[in-house]
């Protein structure tokens, strides 16, 4: 939930997931502050999982600031968000830097969502498909096991902005970066590996997007 939430808040949101009800088909995972996320693992219900919300590429050092996957491992964590378009965008996370950092998370044990995102004028330049292609081939050029890999695809200009993509609009991306898998990778990755939308999804849109063929969550 990015950079939000003191202890008081986060128990209201462990309260709301733990009266759910939540089905049993699906996997939900919460992105949680550093600070917070051992807190938070220990008090979640056993149906969701926290997961980190960054991770750097080394299992330790000289790097102030930073966590790594040896760190969210030890706390009992599994999980870690890398590549948001907040990363890329705001902090200036290349393609190669985030490609590294997935790799690492990985072989460490971690379960990954890698993020992927076109902005808006690259989308009104007609250039969507050619984004999240490079951002994808980076994270493909580096890694052979894709059975912890789930792809979240985020149009930036969705995020947080209220304007969200349609169901068709998310749908037609999903398809591609299937078809990219497929072409790429393997049939049988393309068809195993999640693909979740993010972008200002609300409890109103979520099932309309969730009817699509190829998004996942």
């Amino acid at each position: 939930w990015k950079m939000n939430g003191v202890k008081k808040e986060i128990d209201g949101i462990i309260d709301f997931l733990k009266a759910g009800p939540i089905s049993a088909d699906v996997e939900v995972v919460v992105g949680v502050p550093a600070i917070y996320l051992e807190y938070v693992k220990n008090n979640l219900p056993s149906s969701v999982a926290a997961s980190a919300q960054n991770a750097y590429k080394v299992p330790k050092g000289a790097f102030t600031g930073e966590i790594s996957p040896a760190m969210i491992l030890d706390i009992g964590v599994s999980w870690v968000i890398l590549g948001h378009s907040e990363r890329r965008n705001v902090f200036g996370e290349s393609d190669e830097l985030i490609s590294e950092k997935v790799v690492h998370a990985l072989d460490s044990g971690l379960s990954v969502v890698a993020c992927i995102g076109e902005k808006l004028e690259e989308r009104e330049a007609g250039k969507t498909e050619a984004v999240v292609f490079q951002q994808i081939k980076a994270i493909a050029d580096k890694i052979k096991d894709w059975s912890k890999v789930v792809v979240a695809y985020e149009p930036v200009w969705a995020i947080g902005t209220g304007k969200t993509a349609t169901p068709q609009q998310a749908q037609e991306v999903h398809r591609k970066l299937r078809e990219w898998l497929s072409k790429n990778v393997s049939e049988s990755v393309a068809q195993s590996t999640q693909i979740v939308y993010g972008g200002s999804v609300t409890a109103t849109n979520c099932k309309e997007l969730a009817k699509e063929a190829d998004i996942d969550g």
